[in-house]
């Protein structure tokens, strides 16, 4: 391929930059000045950075790795697709894509309970936050251990990553949230402001932004990019808005009467978020701040919600009950039930009481017609919405309570974590 005069040029100017940049290379780079006095001219910005170069050159192998994972995330995203259109297999099975024993993987490592999983967006990743105050880093695909992230001095209660994973937050029982920089595992910014522990982090979706680069050629900073704003609930009884870009609180919600236990988002847009715990209401609030909805019916503690938005809603349950354009919310709670609730009049349209203990954690499968639920009966159980009954139950998912679930949106995975100190993985099917 031929460059350019432009890639020619900024060629030559990182090749000079970078000669210049090492002692033993000055000579170089006078006679390479010489041979093109051109290069010398373009400035790159990076005066006691890494080198242009060397910021390419390195770029190289974690685009590669990118590519292939997305790649492998586009062939497996088409048994979602196929559960989602109602394909079935070549011996006319129909593909649920559903969680089922045993479990693929057992990472151990961590020194207490897991209180959080987290799936990366992308990446055939899963991190783990633990009452051992440590961040662990798991390829759930192989079941190898990665990394640890050591900052937090308590125990980790929450994990979120940005919609393309570039960066990673975490709460914890020490009063703090951090920014972890996902590539190079560095935190980034600690955030301070709660009373008390901080139970739960969400990033808000940045709307409509393109990553762009500078003069320099560089990225702009990716948090600016995915996410500006984070939202973190705590026993303070508070739920505050974070700018990213400061570090400071924008705004302190305090329409809760007790522990905020859990956050939820609305992930396409971040234009609606909602939040829950120990005084049994979910309060849902849209971009403008503004509480548009209270939830009501949950006989104990909330602890866990997530939302289901109408692009994904089956369009046959109860068709008299179910509004058109307007968001549904899935609640899990110790009443031992998991709820699915209209937000638009504030409703309770189901209630799933298979549990026979606390429900711990929910999520929404993919396809929107199922809900996924874990609890402290050491179960993981499915909920078919359509048929308003638990479709498939995994017993002793956990050899302790099962404290958080996640799923990735394209790849047939999903990870659990429990207060037996391990993190598992299960296919789908």
């Amino acid at each position: 391929m031929v460059l350019t005069d432009r890639q020619r040029q900024d060629l030559h100017a990182g090749i000079y930059e970078y000669l210049l940049s090492k002692e033993e290379f000055k000579e170089c780079a006078e006679a390479f000045a010489k041979a093109d006095p051109k290069c010398g001219e373009k400035k790159t910005n990076n005066v006691g950075k890494t080198p242009l170069l060397e910021k390419k050159w390195t770029a190289i192998p974690r685009l590669q790795k990118k590519v292939l994972e997305l790649e492998r995330t586009v062939a497996q995203s088409a048994k979602i697709h196929a559960h989602r259109t109602g394909e079935a297999d070549a011996n006319g099975v129909q593909r649920r894509m559903l969680p089922r024993l045993p479990c693929t993987e057992t990472l151990q490592g961590h020194q207490g309970p897991v209180f959080c999983v987290q799936v990366h967006p992308i990446f055939t990743v899963a991190v783990s936050g633990s009452e051992d105050g440590t961040i662990k880093i798991w390829d759930h695909e192989s079941g190898d251990y990665m990394k640890t992230l050591k900052g937090h001095t308590n125990a980790v209660t929450s994990l979120c990553f940005t919609p393309q994973g570039s960066y990673l937050a975490s709460s914890s029982q020490d009063l703090s949230i951090k920014i972890w920089e996902f590539e190079t595992y560095n935190c980034v910014r600690t955030l301070r402001g709660h009373d008390h522990t901080i139970s739960s982090v969400v990033f808000i979706p940045a709307q409509n932004v393109i990553p762009t680069t500078g003069d320099d050629n560089a990225a702009i900073d990716v948090t600016l990019a995915e996410s500006r704003q984070l939202i973190s609930a705590s026993r303070d009884q508070t739920v505050k808005m974070w700018d990213l870009e400061t570090g400071f609180c924008d705004h302190t919600f305090t329409d809760h009467s007790d522990w905020v236990r859990t956050l939820a988002i609305r992930q396409h847009d971040g234009n609606v978020w909602a939040s829950a715990g120990h005084d049994q209401v979910i309060f849902v609030y849209d971009n403008a701040k503004k509480k548009i909805a209270e939830l009501r019916g949950h006989e104990q503690i909330i602890e866990s919600i997530a939302f289901l938005s109408e692009d994904n809603f089956p369009k046959n349950v109860n068709p008299s009950r179910v509004e058109t354009q307007r968001d549904y919310l899935v609640s899990g709670s110790r009443d031992r039930t998991v709820r699915l609730w209209s937000i638009a009049n504030a409703s309770c349209l189901q209630v799933f009481s298979a549990h026979e203990n606390w429900v711990k954690s929910v999520l929404i499968h993919p396809s929107g017609n199922y809900i996924i639920s874990a609890g402290d009966d050491r179960t993981i159980r499915v909920f078919d919405i359509k048929a308003n009954r638990c479709l498939r139950t995994l017993e002793d998912a956990h050899s302790h309570f099962v404290s958080s679930l996640d799923m990735h949106h394209t790849l047939p995975i999903l990870v659990s974590g429990g207060v037996d100190n391990v993190v598992k993985t299960w296919v789908l099917d």
